[in-house]
This record gives C-alpha cells, sequence and structure tokens, in this order.
C-alpha cells in the first residue's frame, strides 16, 4: 500500500524535486482518502478549500494507483496546465514511468479538409481574418498536435477559426479525404495508449452521449474517473443531455451547404438559392424578439408576435434545401454530410415544436445576434447514475465549492449520486490559509432591499471608498450585466469627481484573458464583472486586494429553466428554495468570495453588499460557508484594514 504520508512529507520525493514545495495536512489526509476510494472502486464527494494544493492530491495516489486515469477538469486552461506543468511535475517527481494524452474537442484542432476548402475558397469579412488564416496554415505545415491553444500567433477569439476547425456536425469522419493526416483522430489514438488522459467535462459528456445512444467512444475505458472543479457537472450535464437549435448553426449549415455546392455541384443554382432563403429565415426568427438579449419559456415565447411563423418558415426553408441536398448528396462527401446535418436538425427542431417527451424545458435564449431553441432534461441525475453503475470503477468529486456547510446533500442528489450503493465517501477540508490574519469581511450597515431602484446607487456608493482605500486593485463583481454596466458608469463618474485616475476596466472591453492579463499588469485596476468572472479566475498578489459582490447570486426566478425546476420539486412535496436555489447560491458565492485569497501572501477585504445575509435566516447560511475571515459591519474598519496593505506596484 501506498504511503503517502512519506510521498508528501518534508523528506519525500516531491520536496526534493518541486523548488518551494510545502508539504500540507490536509493535502496528506485528501491524497489517502482519494487512494482509499481508487483500491476500493468507490465514490468520494470532497470539497477542499483553496490553497490545500488539491491537483497533487489527486495526481499522486492516480500515478501511483497502476491503472487507467481519466482526469476531467472545468476548462481548457486547466487541462493545459495539469498536462504542461502538473502532471510532468509529479510524474518527474515520483519517477513512475506512467504515459500521458492531452484530448479535446474537435473543434480545437486545425481540420486539413475545412482549412484548405476555405483558404481556396477566399471569402472572408475582413483583412485580419485572411491574415490569420495564412498564419494558421502555416502553423498546420509545422504543428505535431494541430492543438489551437499553441498556435499563439492568432488570437484565440478569431473568426479565421471557424474556417480552419471542424464541428461534431460538419466533420466528414472516415469519408474524409484527408483521415490519415488528421489531427483530432492521432490525438484520440494516442489517448487510447495513454495511462493518464486528461479530458475537460464537455469532451466527457460528449462520450457519455455517445456511448448512451450506442454510437461508439470518444474516450478509453479507464479504472478511475478524476473530476476536478466538479461543481460544474450538473450544469454541463444539463447542456449535453438536451439539444439545441440555435439560427448561429443553421447559418453555418448555410454556408458549409453553399461552399460544399460550389466545390462539388458548381452548376445547381436552385441549392445556392435555397442556403439563401434558409439564412434569411434564420434571421427573420432572431428578429421577431428585437434587440434586447433574453431568456423566455416556450410558452412565453409563443406569445412573441410573428413567433410561430417564424418558425414555421424556418423548418420550411429547412425542408426545401434538404429535398435539393437528396438530389446532389451523391456527389461529394461534403455535399452528403451536408444532407444529414439539415435531416439531423430538422428533427430537431421537429422535436422542439412538437415535444413527446415531459421531462424535458423547452426554453428559448435570444443573443445579440443569434437565438437557440434549447430543450433540457429537468434533471441529469438518472443518466449519469447509469454511467456510475456501467462497470466497476472509482469516481472522484472534487473542487473548492461543493457543499453546503459540510452537507453535500444537494449536490449528490443532482448528479444521482445519492441513490448509489455504497453511498458515497465525503470530505470537508478546509484551507490552509490564516483568513483571520488575511481577509475581512465587511457586511456594509444601511443598505436598501435589493430590489430597491436605488440599490445599484447604494452598491457603487459603498464600493467607491473601499476602491480608493485599496488604490484600484478591485473586482466588482455583479449578479447582472445591467447592474454591470450602471455600476460601472458609476464608479466612473465617482473617481473623476474624485480626480482619482485609477484604470477603471470592464467585462466585454476585451476577452476574459486580455481583460485580466492587463488587470494584471496595470497593478491599480478596477474590474467591474458579472458572474462569468466569479470562477476560474486567478490573480495571486497584490494586483487584487479587493472583491465587492453586489448581491447574493440566486438564479432570477423567472429563469426558465429554474421555473420549470421549481414547478417539479414542488409536485414531488420539496421545498425548491431550500433544496436547490439556496445551495446553488452558496456554492456560488463560494466561488466569487475564492477570488480573494489565492496563496498564503495574499491580503484584502472581501464586500458584500446584500443586507439579506446578515438580516434573513438563509443569509446566515451563506455566512457561515464563507471562509472564516475576520468580520465587520463598520466601513472605517475595512478601510483601515486596506490602508495597512503595501502599495501598488506597476503603474500606480
Amino acid at each position: 500500500m501506498t504511503d503517502f504520508a512519506h510521498l508528501f512529507s518534508a523528506e519525500g520525493p516531491l520536496v526534493q524535486a518541486i523548488p518551494g514545495y510545502v508539504p500540507r495536512p490536509q493535502q496528506v489526509e485528501m491524497a489517502q482518502q482519494i487512494g482509499q476510494a481508487i483500491r476500493g472502486n468507490r465514490i468520494l464527494v470532497a470539497e477542499a478549500g483553496t490553497g490545500t494544493g488539491k491537483t497533487f492530491a489527486y495526481l499522486v495516489p492516480a500515478l501511483m494507483s497502476g491503472g487507467k486515469v481519466i482526469v476531467s477538469t472545468g476548462t481548457k486552461t486547466l487541462q493545459d496546465q495539469l498536462f504542461n506543468r502538473d502532471l510532468p511535475t509529479v510524474r518527474a517527481a515520483l519517477k513512475v514511468p506512467v504515459s500521458i494524452a492531452l484530448l479535446k474537442g474537435r473543434a480545437n484542432y486545425v481540420c486539413h479538409y475545412h482549412l484548405e476548402r476555405n483558404e481556396r475558397d477566399g471569402r472572408f469579412h475582413t483583412p485580419q481574418d485572411a491574415a490569420d488564416l495564412r498564419a494558421i496554415s502555416r502553423f498546420a505545415r509545422l504543428t505535431q498536435s494541430g492543438d489551437k491553444a499553441e498556435c499563439t500567433d492568432v488570437r484565440e477569439d478569431s473568426a479565421a477559426w471557424i474556417a480552419a476547425t471542424s464541428t461534431r456536425d460538419n466533420c466528414l469522419g472516415q469519408d474524409c479525404p484527408q483521415v490519415k493526416e488528421c489531427f483530432v483522430m492521432q490525438a484520440r489514438r494516442t489517448a487510447m495508449e495513454a495511462d493518464v488522459v486528461v479530458v475537460n467535462h464537455h469532451l466527457f459528456f460528449a462520450d457519455v452521449m455517445l456511448r448512451d445512444e450506442g454510437m461508439g467512444e470518444l474516450l478509453p475505458a479507464c479504472n478511475t474517473v478524476i473530476f476536478d472543479e466538479a461543481h460544474q457537472l450538473p450544469e454541463t450535464a444539463s447542456l449535453f443531455f438536451g439539444e439545441t437549435v440555435s439560427t448561429a448553426q443553421v447559418l453555418e449549415l448555410a454556408r458549409d451547404t453553399r461552399s460544399e455546392t460550389v466545390s462539388g455541384a458548381r452548376d445547381c443554382i436552385a441549392l445556392i438559392d435555397e442556403t439563401r432563403a434558409l439564412e434569411k429565415a434564420a434571421r427573420d426568427l432572431r428578429l421577431v424578439f428585437g434587440t434586447e438579449s433574453a431568456r423566455l419559456s416556450a410558452a412565453q415565447a409563443a406569445e412573441q408576435q410573428g413567433f410561430a411563423e417564424q418558425a414555421d418558415a424556418l423548418a420550411a426553408a429547412l425542408g426545401k434545401m434538404e429535398a435539393v441536398l437528396e438530389t446532389q448528396a451523391e456527389r461529394s462527401e461534403g455535399l452528403a454530410n451536408c444532407l444529414r446535418r439539415a435531416q439531423e436538425m430538422g428533427e430537431r427542431l421537429t422535436r422542439w415544436r412538437s415535444p413527446d417527451e415531459k421531462d424535458l424545458i423547452r426554453w428559448v435564449e435570444v443573443f445579440a445576434q443569434s437565438l437557440a431553441l434549447n430543450a433540457t432534461p429537468l434533471h441529469v441525475s438518472d443518466v449519469f447514475k447509469r454511467q456510475l453503475e456501467a462497470q466497476p470503477r472509482a469516481w472522484v468529486f472534487t473542487s473548492a465549492t461543493l457543499a453546503v456547510g459540510k452537507d453535500f446533500g444537494h449536490y449528490n442528489r443532482e448528479l444521482g449520486l445519492a441513490w448509489m450503493e455504497p453511498a458515497p465517501m465525503t470530505a470537508v477540508w478546509g484551507s490552509p490559509f490564516d483568513y483571520d490574519a488575511q481577509a475581512l469581511l465587511y457586511a456594509p450597515q444601511g443598505m436598501p432591499d435589493p430590489n430597491a431602484p436605488d440599490y445599484v446607487e447604494a452598491v457603487a456608493r459603498t464600493a467607491l471608498p473601499l476602491i480608493r482605500a485599496a488604490r484600484g486593485r478591485a473586482f466588482v463583481l455583479c449578479t447582472s450585466l445591467r447592474a454591470m454596466r450602471r455600476v460601472h458608469e458609476l464608479i466612473a463618474d465617482g473617481l473623476q469627481r474624485a480626480n482619482d485616475p485609477l484604470p477603471l476596466l470592464l467585462q466585454g472591453e476585451g476577452s476574459r484573458s486580455e481583460l485580466l492579463d492587463r488587470f494584471r499588469k496595470l497593478g491599480n485596476a478596477i474590474l467591474v464583472a458579472s458572474q462569468s468572472f466569479w470562477e476560474g479566475v486567478d490573480v495571486p498578489g497584490d494586483a487584487l486586494s479587493l472583491v465587492v459582490i453586489d448581491k447574493l447570486p440566486f438564479a432570477p426566478p423567472d429563469d426558465p429553466v429554474l421555473a420549470a425546476r421549481v414547478e417539479h420539486m414542488q409536485r414531488q412535496g420539496l421545498s425548491p428554495f431550500i433544496h436547490h436555489q439556496l445551495p446553488r447560491a452558496v456554492i456560488s458565492m463560494k466561488q466569487g468570495a475564492g477570488r480573494l485569497i489565492r496563496t498564503e501572501r495574499d491580503r484584502g477585504v472581501l464586500c458584500i453588499c446584500d443586507p439579506r445575509m446578515i438580516e434573513k435566516s438563509y443569509g446566515k447560511v451563506v455566512w457561515r460557508s464563507l471562509p472564516p475571515m475576520r468580520r465587520t459591519r463598520v466601513e472605517a474598519e475595512a478601510v483601515a484594514f486596506l490602508d495597512t496593505l503595501p502599495p501598488p506596484r506597476g503603474n500606480a
């Protein structure tokens, strides 16, 4: 049996091989529990506070187990960090002969077929897109992996990537003329042979779906599955076990069909005409909802003037294009693939408009440029439980935020773990940080009700003196985009009045990675953002010393998915608030609070403006779930704490 206490000790291989490594008792205990779960093919659900070192705590027993392991993470950034840094570091320290592989979804790899076809067609919206595609082409000739993350000359969000990669819809699979050179196939072959495979949650569930439908598999069979950032799993599972038809997908199909027609059936003018008619139908459906983004139930969407007629028009246009495609599909693999996509899309659209599955939530999401018709399962527990029961293996679920206090009931019910035999092992390890010395939790007095018309103004008034005391170095996190924009305006105005030239950033002014990079480099910036910055954001050190949160992060009650789940739970005799909404808010709040203290040296103030945290009984559940910081309700104490921090570096 592996001696984890020695491996993690001051005399062990990790200390000797890794500069700056410090043994932590929580890390040893976590590794021992994971080792026990792996040996017994058990389920372990484990919360490990920030700074526990959970990555090494699961990698050491995984590498020492001798079996095949899949590690699934929340984001591609974490995947890259695990594969390029953490796994090689631990493997070298332990001196174990373990092979590792990285596997991402197909849209992350250059596709030779689509790259060449789109280079040849030469249709670009901007000169920059054309230049980016040429850079991708040069990269494709030199790269071993084809992974777009390695192509540093082209921005991750460049439109050229759409022309240089494939999707599940437009991939030709074994019919592709360049299947032998395919980077995706190569990555999958490597993964099948490796001892440890690093994937992300999206890819894991894409594999679950294929197996569930009897369509094969993307991932190898294994002895152990480890989910890092496991709090994201219920949301990701809902996305994958549902269905979507979006106007963006329709436009992509129309464009691909037109391009394949030009290549393989140039004389079929009718097909070109039908692609343009389909594009018009998709755009007309989006225009039904005006300019504002929104989330609506199917019933609410049906009440919108013109929705039913435009949905009919889209279905008709798709049917007409499909009929012409049937006459041309034999002329090329690309056209045959477009026909298959049109048929599948037509079936999804029919199911959405005439549902026969009662446990699906049908809803519409309106974006700035597109619209999606979604069908989301009421619960994912049954499908996920089938995976857990499929074959004996160990399952480890870990994150800094899974429990409410020490209770995992909410999480275990969402994923079907609560009904497993034997029952899952559970454990909570607190952070090793000295929160009492490093941080202060400030709950301001005199805040209005969060629904009051002047609430956003009160948040900005509360934030300003703290921001100025911290000399910038602040995240202001809002629960809605509207509040975010208004808070940004008010803070800008307040800084201008005070003649304080602190740099002020706003979510949306660049990609998330660009904004974070600017924030770190400036050293004294303020970033006003919404919930997309509540997790997966790491700014250790002096650049972040203040986090202000406007409200407890309850999902809006009119959200169509939440409304349907609330109704379902009420029918079961459960309290939706106690069993669903409050636990979700606690986990989300813990994520937001976790942005502040990232290392043993970080210090700062967490300000939560929402008076419900103090005044309501359920607010105390949130209060008790937060890290054990010193607490105050006095502004002067928060300002004094910030005044003791060392001055900002960089441009301050």
